[in-house]
C-alpha cells in the first residue's frame, strides 16, 4: 500500500492540498462557517480528482505512443527510412527527445497500480452512480475532459471525404489506460487509402485497414474494436452479411399473467388450457404436456374471451412502442385451431389498452364487447365478423373489471368495477345505462366479477366478501350471501351442473348450490396466493389462476396441484447448466428457480432474502452463484438448493456473475464499476477474495473469459471494452496482446465479432443481452423492443441480418443457448415471462 501512495504521489503534486490544510483562514478559529469549509474542501478534492483522471489518459497515451515509436523504429530499421520525416507526426507527448528520456518507463508505466489497479483511494461522489450514458462517471464531469473528448474526435480515419488530422489525445472517449476507445495509430493518414464509413443514425462505423481495427460511435462515443490479426488484410467493411440458416421455433412458455388480469383462463373442447403471458397466448394440452402458441400480438395481452363455438378466441392488447414507433390497442380474433387470425379489430378507435372482452351466446356469438382503459373506459359492441361497430358509451371514470353478454338476450351486457354495477342495452344503436341498486345493501368499493345463473339472474362478487344475486331483466338485488368470504371475492364461475364455484384473497374455493347454500370449502396453499380467476376443467376437475402467476388443476372435493407457474417480479438473473438440460431463473420476487427444459417442470424453488439480479453456474454443474442487488451474493448446491457461502462485496447491484472455464475464479460485474475477482476451490464450495479490478468508468454489463481462463474482458454502461489479468487484477492495454484471444464465450455486446448485432439509430442500451450457440455459427440477442434476434456468427459485417422473433412484451433481459444448443432461452423484464425455443 505505501508503495502504490508513493507512486500516486510521484505522480501528482500535493503542495496545494498541504497548502490548503496549513491554510489559517481554514482553521477552527476562521469566521468561514464549517459547511462553506467543507464545501470548499470538497470542491478542491474533486478538482484534484479531473487533474488524476487527466494525468492517467496523458500517462496512457504517452506510454501507447512510446511503444508505437519503438515499432515504428523496428520496422523502419527493416525497411529501412521510407518517408519524409518532416511528414510524421509532432506533438510534445510524442517529441523524440522527450521519447527517450521517457523511455526508461517503459517497463514500468503500464502496471503502475495507481493508474490501473485500484491501489489509490476508491472513487467517491458521483463517479459510482450508474448512468446508461455513463454521465454519472468523474470524466464527463470534468470540463478538460471534455475538452479531450473534442480532440480526440480528430482521429487519423478517412470520414468521407476529409482526412482525419493530428490528435492531442487519441483515447477515443475514455480516460481509462488501455480502453479500446484508444486509437493505436501514431501516424498520418496522408499515405493511407480512404477506407469506408458508414452513418446509420446514431451510429457511424469506420474501418482502419491499417491498424486492423473497425470504430463505432455510440452516442457519439467511439467505440473501437482490434480485429484478429488473421482478419486485417481480407476484411471489408462494406461486405455483406448473411442471414443464419437456422431459424428458432417457440416450443414452451414458462409463465401466467394472474397477478393483475382476471378471466383469462379457459378449458377449450382439444382438452387445451387457453391462458396468456406477455404477448403469447398458451394453449396447454397438460395430459400431453404439449404446448401450442398464438403469436399474433405485439405487446402485452390484458384480456382474453372464447366464443361459444369454443374454437373462436379474441384477445386484446396494450399499446405499446417498438422501433418502428408506436403500436396501437387492438382486438385479434383468432381461430385456435388453426392458429390463424380471423379479424382486427380497433385499431386507431381503443385507447391505452383492452381490460375486458366478451362474446355474446345467444346470437351465435356474432357479437363483442370490449372496454377499453382510456379515461372512459369506453363500452364499445362490434359485428366482429364485419369489423363493424355497433354502439359505443362512456362506460365509467373508474376502473373496469369485467364486462359479459347476457346468456339469453344478446342486447344485454352487464359491466362492473370500483363503486358500480351497470346493466346495458342495446337499442338503435345506442348503449342505454341502468345503474345496478344497492338499496338496503352496503355498497362495496369494488364489484370485482360477474357471472350468470341458469335463469338469468347475474351474480356478482365484490371487495365486502359478499355474493349478491340480480334478478333476470332488473337491476335490484333479489337475494344477498352475506360474508361469502372473508375479503374480496375475485372470481365466480356458474358449473355446468349448475353448482356456483367462488374464489378470493381469502384462498378459499367455496360451492353453492342452486339455492346459494354452502356445499364444501377447499383452500390453496398459502403459496400458491389469492384465488384470481375459476374455470371449470374436464369431468369433475376445476381449474384456478392465481396471483401469484400459478395455474392450478384439481377438484372440490381435493387437492389442487400447479399445472403452470412463473416468477411474479421482473426477472433478470438466467444460467444455463454446464453439461444438463437445465436452467435458472431469478428476479426480484426474490425467488431462484431451476427449470428441467426437457420435461419443462420446475425442479426446485428457493426464496432468498434480497432480490436477485444475476446468476452463473460453476463448470462442474455442482453450485451455483446467485448475484442481488444489495451487493451480496450466495452460492447454492445444484441438487439440494442448500446455502453453501455467503459474500458481500459492495452494496450496489451485481449484473454478472461469471465463473472461469477451469473452475479456478469467479468474476463478479458490479453497478459500482469495479470487477471482483474470487479465487475458487472444493468443485465451488471454497472462495477467497484475489481483488478486484479498477479501470471502469461506469458500472460493469457484460464479462466473458478466455478459453484458458488467463484473460477476462468486460463492457460497461458507457460502452467501454476492457481485457484483464484476472489471477493479478491487472489491465491488458496492448491490442496486440488481447486482439487474437479465444474467447470462452460471447456475451459482451461490444466486440469485433458481434458489432454487427447493433441496429440502426441505436444509442448503446438497446440491446440488452447476447450469446453466442457452443457451435460458435450462431449470435442471438435481446433487445428493448420485446424481441429475439438470431444472427449468424461472428456477426463483424455493419447492418448484419438477423431473424426476429416476438414472444415477450417487455425488455428481453436475458438470452442463453443450452449446453447442446439444442435450446434457447429468453427472459423478459416486467413480462417476468421466460420462454424456450427450439433450433431448427
Amino acid at each position: 500500500m505505501e508503495d502504490g501512495f508513493s507512486s500516486y504521489s510521484s505522480l501528482y503534486d500535493t503542495s496545494s492540498l498541504l497548502q490548503f490544510c496549513n491554510d489559517d483562514s481554514a482553521s477552527a478559529t476562521s469566521s468561514m462557517e464549517v459547511t462553506d469549509r467543507i464545501a470548499s474542501l470538497e470542491q478542491r478534492v474533486q478538482m484534484q480528482d479531473d487533474e488524476i483522471q487527466l494525468l492517467k489518459s496523458a500517462l496512457a497515451d504517452v506510454v501507447r505512443r512510446l511503444n508505437l515509436s519503438e515499432e515504428q523504429q523496428a520496422m523502419g530499421s527493416r525497411r529501412g527510412p521510407t518517408k519524409d520525416p518532416t511528414k510524421m507526426r509532432k506533438s510534445p507527448s510524442a517529441d523524440s527527445s522527450f521519447g527517450q528520456s521517457a523511455r526508461p518507463m517503459i517497463a514500468t508505466l503500464p502496471v503502475r497500480p495507481t493508474v490501473n489497479n485500484g491501489t489509490v483511494l476508491p472513487k467517491k461522489g458521483s463517479s459510482t452512480l450508474p448512468s446508461p450514458a455513463g454521465s454519472g462517471s468523474r470524466k464527463d464531469a470534468s470540463p478538460a475532459t471534455n475538452k479531450s473528448t473534442v480532440r480526440r474526435a480528430n482521429s487519423n480515419e478517412h470520414v468521407g471525404t476529409l482526412t482525419r488530422k493530428d490528435s492531442g489525445d487519441s483515447k477515443g472517449n475514455r480516460t481509462r489506460a488501455g480502453s479500446t476507445g484508444s486509437n493505436s495509430s501514431g501516424k498520418r493518414s496522408d499515405s493511407k487509402q480512404r477506407d469506408p464509413v458508414f452513418n446509420a443514425g446514431m451510429r457511424r462505423v469506420t474501418h482502419c485497414k491499417e491498424e486492423g481495427y473497425v470504430k463505432m460511435f455510440l452516442k457519439g462515443r467511439p467505440v473501437t474494436m482490434f480485429m484478429p490479426k488473421d482478419q486485417v488484410e481480407s476484411y471489408s467493411l462494406e461486405a455483406r452479411g448473411e442471414l443464419p440458416s437456422n431459424k428458432l421455433k417457440l416450443d414452451w412458455v414458462y409463465g401466467y399473467r394472474g397477478r393483475d388480469c382476471r378471466s383469462n383462463l379457459y378449458l377449450l373442447p382439444t382438452g387445451e388450457t387457453v391462458y396468456f403471458i406477455a404477448s403469447v397466448v398458451v394453449l396447454f394440452n397438460v395430459d400431453e404436456q404439449l404446448q401450442r402458441h398464438y403469436t399474433g400480438h405485439t405487446d402485452d395481452i390484458k384480456c382474453l374471451a372464447v366464443h361459444p363455438d369454443k374454437i373462436t378466441i379474441a384477445t386484446g392488447q396494450v399499446a405499446g412502442t417498438s422501433s418502428d414507433g408506436k403500436l396501437a390497442p387492438h382486438v385479434r380474433v383468432w381461430d385456435s385451431v388453426s392458429l390463424n387470425t380471423l379479424q382486427v379489430l380497433g385499431t386507431g378507435f381503443f385507447d391505452r389498452a383492452l381490460v375486458c372482452l366478451a362474446f355474446s351466446k345467444s346470437n351465435g356469438g356474432n357479437t363483442l364487447c370490449v372496454v377499453d382503459d382510456s379515461n372512459d373506459h369506453v363500452l364499445s359492441v362490434w359485428d366482429w365478423q364485419r369489423e363493424e361497430r355497433l354502439a359505443e358509451a362512456k362506460c365509467s371514470n373508474e376502473s373496469v373489471f369485467a364486462a359479459d353478454f347476457h346468456p339469453t338476450d344478446s342486447n344485454v351486457v352487464v359491466t362492473c368495477g370500483k363503486s358500480h354495477l351497470y346493466f346495458w342495452t342495446l337499442e338503435k344503436g345506442l348503449l342505454v345505462k341502468k345503474q345496478g341498486l344497492f338499496e338496503k345493501q352496503e355498497k362495496p368499493k369494488f364489484v370485482l366479477c360477474v357471472t350468470f345463473a341458469e335463469n338469468g339472474d347475474a351474480i356478482t362478487g365484490d371487495s365486502s366478501g359478499n355474493i349478491l344475486v340480480w334478478g333476470k331483466g332488473t337491476n335490484r338485488i333479489s337475494r344477498v350471501i352475506q360474508g361469502a368470504h372473508e375479503g374480496s371475492i375475485f372470481a365466480v364461475c356458474m358449473l355446468r351442473n349448475g353448482t356456483l364455484v367462488s374464489g378470493g384473497k381469502d384462498r378459499r374455493l367455496v360451492s353453492w348450490d342452486g339455492s346459494y347454500q354452502q356445499i364444501q370449502t377447499v383452500e390453496v396453499l398459502e403459496s400458491f396466493g389469492p384465488i384470481r380467476t375459476i374455470a371449470e376443467g374436464r369431468g369433475e376437475t376445476v381449474l384456478i389462476g392465481t396471483t401469484k402467476n400459478f395455474v392450478l388443476q384439481g377438484s372440490l372435493d381435493g387437492d389442487f396441484i400447479p399445472i403452470t407457474q412463473g416468477h411474479t417480479d421482473e426477472l433478470w438473473g438466467l444460467a444455463v447448466h454446464p453439461w444438463k438440460p437445465q436452467f435458472l431463473s431469478c428476479g426480484y420476487d426474490r425467488q431462484v428457480c431451476l427449470w428441467d427444459s426437457s420435461t419443462h417442470q420446475l425442479i426446485w424453488t428457493k426464496t432468498l432474502e434480497d432480490t436477485a439480479q444475476s446468476a452463473g453456474f460453476h463448470p462442474s454443474g455442482a453450485v451455483v452463484a446467485v448475484g442481488t442487488q444489495t451487493g451480496r451474493w450466495l452460492v447454492l448446491d445444484t441438487d439440494s438448493k442448500d446455502l453453501v457461502t455467503v459474500h458481500t462485496d459492495g452494496n450496489e447491484q451485481l449484473s454478472v456473475m461469471r465463473y472461469g472455464p477451469d473452475g479456478n475464479f469467479l468474476a463478479i460485474g458490479s453497478h459500482d464499476n469495479y470487477i471482483y475477482i474470487y479465487a475458487v476451490a472444493e468443485n465451488g464450495r471454497k472462495y477467497s477474495r484475489v481483488g478486484k479490478c479498477s479501470g471502469h468508468s461506469s458500472f460493469i454489463t457484460h464479462l466473458d473469459w478466455s478459453v484458458d481462463s488467463q484473460y477476462l474482458v468486460s463492457n460497461s454502461g458507457d460502452y467501454e471494452i476492457l481485457y484483464w489479468i484476472p489471477s493479478v487484477c491487472k489491465q491488458v492495454v496492448s491490442a496486440e496482446t488481447t486482439r487474437d484471444i479465444e474467447w470462452f464465450t460471447q456475451t459482451c455486446t461490444l466486440g469485433f465479432q458481434v458489432f454487427g448485432l447493433w441496429p440502426d439509430g441505436s444509442d448503446g442500451t438497446d440491446i440488452n443481452a447476447a450469446c453466442r450457440s457452443n457451435s460458435k455459427t450462431l449470435l442471438v440477442t435481446g433487445d428493448d423492443f420485446g424481441k429475439v434476434h438470431l444472427f449468424s456468427y461472428p456477426c463483424s459485417q455493419f447492418r448484419a441480418p438477423s431473424h426476429i422473433y416476438r414472444g415477450h412484451s417487455s425488455h428481453v433481459t436475458n438470452v442463453s443457448f443450452l449446453y447442446d444448443d439444442s435450446y434457447l432461452v429468453s427472459t423478459g423484464g416486467k413480462d417476468m415471462s421466460v420462454l424456450q425455443w427450439r433450433i431448427v
